[in-house]
C-alpha cells in the first residue's frame, strides 16, 4: 500500500521517527475555496479506545463527515508482561483496517495517525507500528506526553467556563492520565492555542490501574477496600505535581476529557443511551459526578454492566476512572466540571488546518 496515510512531519513532541506525509503539496491556485473541500482526518489510538475523525474545514473550525470509535484494549495485559499481547494486537490492527478503509473511501488529503501511552510503554511497540505500516497503510507517530498533553487541550479547551487564573484540564486515558495547567488567556507556543503553564503525565489510566489494583471483588468490603488503594496510588503519583500548583485566590475552573467523564455525565442524567449532544460541553457541580463515583464503587461488575451509558465493555473499568476524577478533585477543588467529549482527534485536526492555511 502507498503512503496515502502517512502522517505529516511531527511537531515538536512527536516522535522523531514518524514517517513524514510524502503526499502533502501546497496548493495555491484556488486558495481557500480548495481548502476548504479538502478532509482531513485524525486517529488516535489509545491503550484502550481507537478513534478517528474525518472532517473539512469550516468558518467556526470544521466540520466531521465520518467517525468511527471502537474499544480495543490494546494495552490488556500490558502492565505485567510489559508487551502488547497478539490478541490486543490482532484487535487493533483490525479496527485500523476499517480506519484506513474510511480514509481512502473519504478521499482524505493529508491524516496524522498517532498512538500514546500503551504504544510508548510496550517492548514491542515498535514492532506493532511496522505491523500496522504494512497491513493497513496508516503510519503512525508515537507521541510524547507532552504532545498528547498539547493536543488535548487544543481539541478542548474552548469549553472552558469564563473566569479568571489559571485552569485545569485533565485526560483520564487508557494507560496514563495528563493533567494541563493553562492559562487561557495566555500566548501558547503556537498562535490560537492557550499558554501551557505546567502539565504532568500520571503513568495510572483506567486500564492500567484497575489491571494493578484489580482482586477478587466478591463483596462491598472488597470493593471498597480496592477503590480506596487506587485513589490512594494516584494521589501519590500527583503528589509533586500538586505541590507545584499555585495557591488558589479565585474560583478553580477544572475541564475533562474521554471516556471517564463522558460516560458519569451521561450515567448521572440517567441516560438510556450515550447522546453526544446532551454531554459535549455539559458543565456538573463536581459533587454530582463524586456521588456517582462513590455509588459505582459499591457496586458489583454486574450490576454497573447494567447501566446503561456504561454496559459489559465498561463495567470493569469505570471504577478506576472515578478514583483518579476523586483524586483529581482532591488537587483541584473546582466547584463544578465541565464535559468534553473532545480532545487529541480535535487538536490534530485543528493543528493541521492552521498549519495548512
Amino acid at each position: 500500500m502507498d503512503d496515502k496515510f502517512a502522517s505529516p512531519r511531527p511537531e515538536p513532541g512527536a516522535s522523531p521517527r514518524a514517517a513524514p506525509n510524502r503526499q502533502h503539496k501546497s496548493h495555491h491556485r484556488n486558495g481557500q475555496a480548495y481548502r476548504s473541500r479538502r478532509s482531513y482526518g485524525a486517529l488516535d489510538l489509545g491503550t484502550n479506545n481507537c478513534r478517528l475523525l474525518i472532517a473539512r474545514p469550516a468558518e467556526d473550525g470544521f466540520t466531521v463527515i465520518d467517525a468511527f470509535s471502537r474499544i480495543v484494549r490494546l494495552g490488556e495485559g500490558l502492565s505485567k508482561t510489559g508487551r502488547l499481547s497478539d490478541a490486543a494486537i490482532d484487535r487493533s490492527i483490525s479496527a485500523l483496517s476499517i480506519c484506513a478503509d474510511k480514509l481512502r473511501r473519504r478521499h482524505v488529503s493529508l491524516a496524522r495517525s498517532v498512538a500514546t501511552e500503551a504504544c510508548r510503554r510496550a517492548a514491542n511497540g515498535r514492532y506493532f507500528v511496522r505491523r500496522v505500516r504494512e497491513e493497513t497503510g496508516i503510519a503512525l507517530d508515537i507521541i510524547s506526553p507532552r504532545e498528547e498533553a498539547r493536543l488535548a487541550v487544543l481539541g478542548c479547551h474552548i469549553l472552558l467556563e469564563p473566569g479568571d487564573g489559571p485552569a485545569l484540564i485533565f485526560d483520564i486515558g487508557g494507560g496514563s492520565t495528563e493533567l494541563v495547567l493553562i492559562e487561557p488567556n495566555g500566548l501558547g507556543e503556537r498562535e490560537g492555542e492557550p499558554q501551557i503553564l505546567s502539565w504532568y503525565s500520571a503513568p495510572w489510566g483506567v486500564v492500567s490501574l484497575a489491571e494493578k489494583e484489580f482482586n477478587d471483588l466478591t463483596t462491598l468490603e472488597d470493593r471498597l477496600d480496592t477503590y480506596q488503594r487506587m485513589r490512594n496510588r494516584v494521589a501519590k503519583s500527583f503528589a509533586d505535581f500538586a505541590s507545584t500548583l499555585p495557591t488558589i485566590g479565585y474560583q478553580p475552573r477544572l475541564l475533562g476529557t474521554s471516556g471517564t467523564v463522558t460516560t458519569l455525565a451521561s450515567v448521572h442524567l440517567k441516560l438510556p443511551s450515550y447522546d453526544r449532544s446532551k454531554i459535549d460541553g455539559l458543565v456538573l457541580p463536581s459533587e454530582a459526578l463524586r456521588a456517582v463515583s462513590t455509588d459505582l464503587a459499591h457496586k458489583s461488575v454486574p450490576e454497573r454492566a447494567e447501566i446503561p451509558c456504561i454496559g459489559a465493555e465498561r463495567a470493569d473499568l469505570v471504577v478506576a476512572g472515578c478514583a483518579i476524577l476523586e483524586a483529581i478533585l482532591d488537587i483541584w477543588p473546582a466547584e463544578r466540571i465541565g464535559i468534553a467529549d473532545r480532545g487529541i482527534r480535535e487538536g490534530i485536526l485543528r493543528s493541521m488546518m492552521a498549519a495548512d492555511r
